[in-house]
């Protein structure tokens, strides 16, 4: 019973439910970094590598999250692994410690640019969970992390293809840059939003520019033979942002929890409207990783 008990605490801890939207966006930035994308090139070593650093250092961050909040959880959310007893606290600090130490080196160990992106977004990670409750901006440090995540994922890929070229001076650094900056902006109005999960209040709408960005972005971006595509893929994403929202800004009472879960899945739509131009397999692929997120989010909840 223990056991069980246990393991329940670890996944609401490590918020797993969250993890196939990190994999998109590691999946994301590779293809985009790749330049000249064909899944067939793809070094499945290095991806697992990154991969496996992503889903350790989210995991630290989670972990960490709750650690630095439990205080706050046992006046607010003592359902919560923590306040509940499930797992004791100094455990919770312990593990964060050795999953963020993991999970940093084996994303900087190609060295170079992407040592630098994993330190930065290491200390994006670190400082949102300890400030976040304090800083009225800290969707700007959540934003930042995805925003790292990517452009890291993007450096891996480039440095695999044996390019003498620095990776922000190279062709495939400016889409790149980019797809990480309007899944920043996503990342930001969700985050927004999120905040009426513990505030009393309604909600603000501004934060519904931030999401719709990524739907203008693609539809100026892609022309000619990828217009189609670009066409398609944007009004998929809009459709389900305007599903998410409607949960929080069109509902009585308002239910900010639901519109969070949603959008975060939906943070995988945003990575494959940025790859309109990728093959047919990476759709299908980032496709899956949806699916997989809404499912996961049935069994363990994603804020």
């Amino acid at each position: 019973m223990f056991k069980v008990k246990t393991a329940r605490a670890l996944l609401d801890l490590g918020r797993v439910s969250n993890l196939p939207t990190v994999w998109s966006n590691c999946m994301a930035g590779w293809l985009l970094g790749m330049g000249d994308i064909r899944m067939d090139d793809i070094d499945t070593a290095a991806l697992g590598l990154l991969l496996v650093g992503a889903t350790l250092i989210y995991l630290g961050g989670m972990f960490l999250n709750d650690a630095c909040d439990a205080a706050w959880d046992r006046r607010h959310r003592p359902e919560r692994p923590i306040p509940s007893g499930a797992i004791a606290e100094r455990t919770v600090w312990r593990a964060a410690i050795g999953l963020l130490a993991a999970g940093l080196f084996g994303l900087a160990l190609p060295g170079g640019t992407s040592a630098v992106l994993a330190l930065l977004l290491f200390n994006c990670i670190f400082l949102y969970d300890l400030a976040h409750k304090h800083l009225a901006w800290s969707w700007v440090l959540m934003a930042a992390c995805r925003f790292f995540l990517l452009l890291l994922a993007a450096s891996h890929a480039h440095a695999c293809a044996d390019d003498p070229t620095p990776f922000f001076q190279s062709p495939v650094a400016g889409l790149a840059v980019w797809s990480a900056l309007v899944l920043a902006l996503y990342v930001g109005g969700l985050s927004c939003i999120a905040k009426g999960e513990s505030v009393e209040g309604v909600s603000p709408r501004w934060p519904c520019l931030m999401l719709i960005s990524p739907v203008a972005v693609t539809l100026l971006h892609n022309g000619g033979v990828h217009r189609e595509s670009g066409v398609v893929a944007s009004a998929i994403l809009a459709l389900w942002i305007l599903r998410s929202i409607r949960s929080t800004y069109w509902q009585s009472p308002p239910q900010p929890g639901r519109t969070v879960g949603a959008l975060l899945a939906g943070m995988v739509l945003v990575n494959m409207v940025s790859l309109v131009h990728a093959p047919r397999e990476a759709a299908l692929t980032f496709l899956a990783l949806f699916l997989a997120a809404l499912a996961a989010q049935r069994w363990v909840k994603a804020t």
